[in-house]
């Protein structure tokens, strides 16, 4: 039976966001690694891609599993026990004795990285519906930033003390966090009297009866894969194409990180002018972004013009990539109140598939075509997200900011 809503203790928006950063930038740490991470087990881009691949499949994984459980569980001691429980995968896999082990070790610290979408839900619950975008905007920032600035803090950690450091100094990172949530977090009771067998059972109604809900987790799953090609390869481009390494593809994320600062301003917009105008600008936006990336590649200019258009493209994609994030996580996080935890579960698990997928299909595409098939790769997947956009439903419920009352006493 579900429960009464009762409204959420107040925790600062900036905080979810910090706690979104943290969690979350434990994915991304390996992808400026993975050529150094190459050189320690003999290996090439294509196997050592899987690294990135396996992380994602991890977090596919760790959705599907553990985020159900913020509608069910007290929120805070779950938050706690998967931040800590990060910090003991990241202390493993820092010591992994072979590719293997670390793509296995990668997987379960992808698994356990989920807590980020615990986090994300509190955030609409702190504010009314006509600013959900708003809010989630604000805590998207900190998840965004935490994406890009892992790539730099790991670049620029592996340059100083070698690619197993970064993974320790994450993992202290990750421990350190467990008391601060302990002192900042209220203690956030479960939304609903359910067990988890049935909050399993009902992520399928949910796909099943929200048509909106399955729309946006393609869109989101094609976006995403088209984001993750780029930064997937980024560091075989730049080591291959301008014999630069790590430390120069971590840089690369400081720079994205500018991008992802629109995320405020993608959910205002998405209260201000609907979800589906908001998408529509950012598809077009992720694709002018690659055409950019491959012209500029071919472009016969010196070195510092080429990483001048470069940071141009990466600032271009990700401004793309967070306002179609913003705008989908806006408009299912309207659908059913009493469930955003695994409406989440729902979209985030086919969303991390999808960039699971573009990581894989990226590293064979830079194997055999190099940069134009990691374009063509992007553009090919923009594609199909735009045709799934404009045949999506056009209707009411689309873009609402009230939920209805039948979805407040849907029991899922």
């Amino acid at each position: 039976m579900t429960k009464k809503l009762n409204p959420t203790p107040k925790t600062p928006l900036p905080f979810l966001g910090l706690a979104c950063a943290v969690g979350v930038s434990t994915m991304y740490y390996n992808q400026p690694l993975l050529e150094e991470i190459g050189r320690t087990y003999h290996a090439d881009a294509g196997h050592t891609g899987f690294v990135a691949t396996a992380t994602q499949v991890g977090y596919a994984l760790g959705l599907l599993s553990f985020v159900p459980l913020g509608d069910v569980v007290e929120r805070r001691g779950l938050m706690m026990k998967l931040y800590a429980a990060v910090a003991v995968g990241l202390v493993l896999v820092s010591v992994a004795p072979s590719l293997w082990w670390l793509i296995v070790g990668s997987v379960v610290i992808g698994a356990l990285a989920s807590v980020t979408h615990v986090v994300l839900p509190i955030a609409p619950d702190l504010v009314s519906h006509e600013q959900r975008g708003r809010a989630i905007g604000t805590v998207m920032t900190g998840l965004l930033l935490g994406i890009l600035l892992a790539r730099t803090f790991a670049g620029w950690v592996s340059h100083a003390g070698g690619w197993r450091s970064v993974f320790v100094v994450a993992a202290v990172m990750n421990a350190a966090f467990v008391p601060l949530l302990w002192k900042v977090m209220p203690k956030l009771p479960p939304k609903q009297s359910l067990s988890y067998g049935e909050a399993m059972r009902s992520l399928w109604t949910l796909y099943r009866s929200q048509p909106l809900l399955r729309e946006s987790s393609a869109v989101g799953a094609l976006v995403f894969a088209s984001f993750s090609c780029f930064w997937t390869t980024l560091v075989f481009l730049l080591e291959s194409h301008y014999h630069l390494g790590a430390g120069v593809a971590g840089t690369f994320g400081l720079v994205g990180a500018a991008g992802a600062l629109v995320a405020p301003v993608a959910g205002r917009l998405a209260d201000k002018h609907g979800s589906r105008w908001v998408i529509s600008v950012g598809m077009g936006l992720l694709a002018f972004s690659y055409v950019w990336l491959w012209a500029e590649e071919k472009a016969p200019v010196a070195t510092m013009w080429h990483m001048a258009a470069l940071a141009v493209g990466v600032i271009v994609l990700d401004v793309g990539a967070q306002m179609c994030q913003v705008a989908n996580q806006t408009r299912i996080f309207g659908l059913v109140p009493s469930a955003r935890g695994r409406l989440n579960t729902v979209y985030m698990t086919v969303y991390f598939t999808g960039a699971a997928a573009g990581s894989a299909l990226a590293t064979r595409a830079w194997a055999h075509w190099q940069w134009n098939g990691v374009c063509g790769l992007a553009v090919a997947m923009i594609g199909l997200a735009a045709l799934r956009h404009l045949l999506g439903r056009r209707n009411a419920d689309e873009d609402r900011c009230h939920p209805r009352p039948e979805d407040e006493l849907m029991e899922a």
